[in-house]
């Protein structure tokens, strides 16, 4: 596969430059090993007061959770993640519970938590030689029914994890996507002082 190198402005580790988000998936198995390896490094994100708000549900693609967590996606999604190893849900917790339910308080970071969380994952996901997904394009009202999710908690988005494949396996108005995209620079995003727009 011939992908085109990013241009960089910056001397950041190529890792953060090496992960993007293909939807040409190989259909391979992943070993637990592997996803719980993800797992873990995801565990290492920061959060407020150390409350890690963040949880994963996966099926894994041989697994009997597979059909399900795939229908649960909206169809174009479908089209594509149906090749992919494994596809979690991440969701977290908008309430800090110590004690119990009736002394929480909350929890203003619950998805900023999350997402840091998700950024290790995915950074993991691809020191391993694995690629990753997110997406929000998931029917959030019928996960929550399926998953059994308590209304506390947000689910943020689904991920797809998969080796990457030709992009020939893509519908064809897919393929001509199927590249890493750039970034803003710096000065776009980042103002010393006021908001800047």
């Amino acid at each position: 596969m011939n992908i085109p190198a990013r241009a960089v402005t910056r001397d950041v580790d190529p890792l953060f430059v090496e992960r993007w988000s293909p939807r040409a998936f190989d259909g391979s198995s992943i070993p637990q090993e592997d996803l719980d390896t993800m797992f873990e490094a995801a565990g290492w994100a920061p959060s407020a007061f150390n409350y890690q708000p963040w949880r994963f549900l996966y099926a894994r693609r041989e697994g009997a959770d597979w059909g399900r967590f795939l229908e649960l996606l909206l169809p174009f999604n479908q089209s594509w993640v149906q090749n992919a190893s494994a596809l979690v849900y991440i969701l977290s917790d908008t309430l800090m519970v110590r004690e119990s339910v009736e002394d929480a308080k909350p929890l203003r970071s619950h998805s900023f938590d999350a997402g840091a969380a998700w950024a290790l994952l995915a950074l993991q996901a691809t020191r391993l030689g694995y690629h990753s997904h997110g997406m929000t394009g998931v029917d959030f009202d019928k996960a929550r029914e399926e998953l059994a999710v308590p209304q506390r908690f947000h689910i943020e988005a689904a991920v797809a994890i998969g080796r990457i494949a030709d992009k020939s396996v893509l519908p064809e108005a897919l393929q001509a996507r199927e590249h890493p995209s750039g970034r803003r620079d710096i000065s776009e995003f980042a103002h010393a002082g006021n908001f800047a727009g």
